[in-house]
């Protein structure tokens, strides 16, 4: 299984659609849904041989290093490193890259770095110089011997729905994937009916063109590794089902700073979504299901129903929720349209269906 390690709350960045905030809001809806602990310690407290036999209990675990801002606690990091031998994976800021050493580094396959684009639209949502660190780090660990996969981890807010462009961008540069999350249904305070009902309509037809330009790279040879499109049609070309694709509750967890853990890193400090301690063997750890109106959808078996966290937590009304699922109904139903043009590819040997496959839960939670 996947671990996120929430290596400390603390982040050096102050991003516009922080799920931090969620408590700035007068009413805050989600003292009303949920339970919650915060007598963790700020950073990672558990003891190293607890950990160390906990990972040690399961022969196919991989470490995610998560924050707040992981590398705000790089020696830390280093130590877990030195003591624990299984795959490693890091979602990050960016802006710290240049404080672990190389050997470090070049030990963590993946990197996913948020960035939402340009500089201009990075910078807008992140705090001005974020791009240009971003940058001067990657082009820094790449020209030092990185030969990992470095995953943009972009943020499409309501006030941005034109992907194409951004992503274009995004390809352009020494990132190999990309993967988005709309910012949509995490918070009460910012569902505006009008206002999302724009942004679907936009997000939708960015989405078309983005497509569009997909397949026409792989009419050359290339599957670009979009993940909300490469995991769709590998499971359209194995005609399999599903469980939550980000892996939460079932093939993936967080271990809180205190050694708590819980379904997802989102949901640290909620005693709802607690899984289980770092005592317990992870074959133990509480497994947890999506409920509601993802039960009976049509597309269940694609989508797996989105998160776990905006399907329990219900802050948006019923037409706001619709309204963000049929951003997954659109999104799917163009690339099942686009299905017989890539078998197409694939019978004539320009492209493989091994293009398509991918690391399943260590990240990009593929659904929008």
């Amino acid at each position: 299984m996947h671990y996120h390690i929430i290596m400390t709350v603390r982040c050096n960045s102050n991003c516009t659609y922080c799920y931090n905030k969620s408590w700035d809001e007068p009413d805050n809806a989600l003292d009303n849904k949920f339970i919650f602990d915060f007598s963790a310690p700020c950073s990672f407290s558990v003891e190293l041989d607890k950990l160390k036999k906990f990972i040690a209990q399961d022969k196919n675990a991989i470490i995610i290093f998560y924050g707040g801002e992981p590398l705000m606690e790089t020696e830390k990091i280093m130590l877990i490193m030195d003591n624990i031998n299984v795959p490693f994976r890091m979602q990050t800021n960016g802006k710290l890259l240049d404080k672990l050493p190389m050997e470090y580094i070049k030990k963590i396959g993946k990197i996913l770095i948020s960035i939402d684009g340009t500089k201009e639209r990075t910078d807008k949502n992140r705090g001005n110089g974020t791009y240009e660190k971003i940058m001067k780090n990657i082009k820094k660990i790449r020209a030092d011997g990185y030969d990992g996969e470095l995953i943009a981890r972009m943020t499409i807010s309501q006030e941005t729905p034109d992907i194409f462009e951004q992503v274009k961008h995004l390809l352009n540069t020494k990132f190999n994937s990309i993967h988005w999350q709309i910012d949509c249904g995490f918070y009460k305070g910012d569902y505006n009916e009008e206002k999302f009902k724009k942004f679907v309509k936009e997000y939708n037809e960015s989405i078309s063109k983005l497509i569009n330009y997909w397949i026409e790279y792989m009419r050359n040879g290339k599957v670009l590794k979009l993940y909300p499109f490469i995991a769709i049609i590998d499971s359209l070309l194995k005609n399999e089902k599903t469980k939550l694709r980000c892996g939460a509750g079932h093939s993936g967890y967080a271990i809180g700073t205190d050694g708590k853990i819980y379904a997802c890193p989102i949901m640290n400090n909620i005693e709802d979504f607690a899984a289980g301690t770092i005592d317990d063997p992870p074959s133990k750890l509480k497994r947890f299901e999506i409920s509601g109106d993802c039960v009976n959808c049509e597309i269940k078996k694609l989508c797996g129903g989105r998160c776990i966290y905006w399907n329990k937590s219900q802050l948006w009304p019923k037409k706001g929720n619709e309204m963000i699922c049929n951003t997954i109904k659109y999104y799917i139903n163009e690339l099942q349209n686009k299905l017989a043009v890539i078998n197409e590819l694939i019978n004539n040997n320009t492209i493989k269906k091994e293009d398509f496959e991918h690391e399943k839960y260590f990240g990009p939670e593929i659904i929008p």
